[in-house]
């Protein structure tokens, strides 16, 4: 069987049919595109093709969504008329961007994984700008194959064609001679992919190389000695990551952590000091001092840290030390008051003490005693200022 079983496509040829082509010729381009299609594995759910033609107008002959018969593609071919003058080349390829590479005229969704390929045949040279459109056709995942035939321009060949160049530019002298091209078409898009038909033993990634295959591995993930299996590599080793405080290896990738104290930032790399004096946050009884993500207790004055570091207790307020009372300190709770001996009295500062002054204590014996020899002392007095009278 002659036709490609290992690689379906979605292939867009887009063929020259300006007035330098002329009508014989442009019959060669056609015979070409019919061997082209003969060799490929057409269906819908294999290759898919359409034909654009462009001179200085471009005319999509049909889309990807409209033949799945090689019967019916190449009666479709044989009925192609050539255009006339120009050569807008780089107009043709973005129709194709825009027109034919869309899931409405038949493009597989990017998850299928479907090459998407154009074939673009000339004999000329550009009359537009193809750089750069070609340039983003690449970038949108289009693989371009440019065919110069005759007089074609062979910078602009390799302007528009995909690397490597020597896989994708192709020359022929004549269109007489253009068929030739076929085999070299088939070659290129008929070599046995193992990696497809899963031939392969590759433990994660095969990667098709030509007709063989090469291993690989997913991202995280090291190609082992033996070339064929995988390890999961240390996402955590220096210079791998991107964390700012703790790395976490996770499922041959990695996240990020911080340390006791800190908060993860939105940008889940780097840490920032969390408030560990916030409520519910600590476990000190009376006062929380913040410190650069960690916490230590304090108490109100008056009270002293226990040895737990977290609870306290009232200080003795009149221990040795403490207090400037001069003789004598009241403890009243947290506070104090200075007092005095007995015979001293407590002077107006409240601290300092002076020896107090004292008189004869009297007992009501002895004064009645005084009260009685007093009374007899007036009457003796008395009797004898009497007699001196007399």
């Amino acid at each position: 069987d002659s036709a490609c079983k290992n690689r379906p496509l979605d292939l867009v040829f887009i063929v020259d049919s300006s007035r330098s082509v002329r009508p014989e010729e442009f019959e060669k381009v056609k015979i070409f595109l019919s061997e082209m299609i003969d060799t490929l594995d057409v269906g819908e759910r294999t290759t898919r093709v359409a034909v654009m033609n462009y001179a200085s107008t471009v005319k999509v002959e049909f889309p990807l969504r409209t033949y799945f018969d090689k019967a019916s593609l190449k009666e479709a071919v044989s009925r192609i008329e050539p255009l006339s003058a120009g050569t807008m080349t780089g107009l043709a390829i973005q129709t194709a961007m825009d027109e034919v590479f869309t899931e409405e005229m038949g493009s597989r969704p990017a998850t299928f994984n479907i090459p998407k390929v154009v074939i673009v045949v000339t004999d000329g040279r550009p009359q537009d700008q193809v750089q750069d459109v070609a340039a983003s056709a690449r970038t949108a995942g289009i693989e371009i194959y440019a065919v110069g035939v005759d007089r074609a321009d062979m910078q602009s060949l390799r302007i528009m064609a995909s690397e490597p160049l020597d896989e994708h530019v192709f020359y022929v002298e004549t269109y007489g001679v253009i068929e030739k091209l076929t085999s070299k078409f088939r070659e290129t898009f008929c070599a046995v992919n193992v990696c497809a038909l899963g031939t392969h033993d590759c433990e994660q990634v095969c990667v098709r190389n030509g007709g063989s295959y090469l291993c690989d591995c997913y991202e995280g993930y090291t190609l082992n000695p033996d070339k064929r299996t995988c390890s999961a590599v240390d996402m955590c080793a220096p210079g791998r990551h991107e964390c700012d405080q703790i790395c976490v290896s996770h499922n041959g990738s990695y996240i990020c952590d911080c340390y006791e104290g800190y908060i993860l930032n939105p940008d889940k790399k780097t840490c920032s000091a969390m408030d560990m004096c916030a409520p519910g946050r600590h476990d000190c009884a009376q006062i929380c001092l913040s410190n650069d993500g960690s916490y230590s207790c304090d108490c109100h004055e008056g009270y002293t840290l226990n040895p737990d570091k977290k609870t306290c207790s009232a200080v003795d307020v009149c221990a040795s030390g403490r207090h400037d009372c001069e003789q004598v300190c009241v403890r009243d709770d947290l506070f104090y008051s200075c007092d005095c001996y007995q015979g001293y009295t407590l002077n107006p500062d409240k601290k300092t003490c002076t020896r107090a002054i004292t008189s004869s204590l009297v007992t009501t014996e002895e004064s009645c005693k005084c009260e009685a020899i007093a009374a007899l002392q007036d009457s003796v007095t008395s009797h004898l200022e009497a007699l001196s009278t007399k």
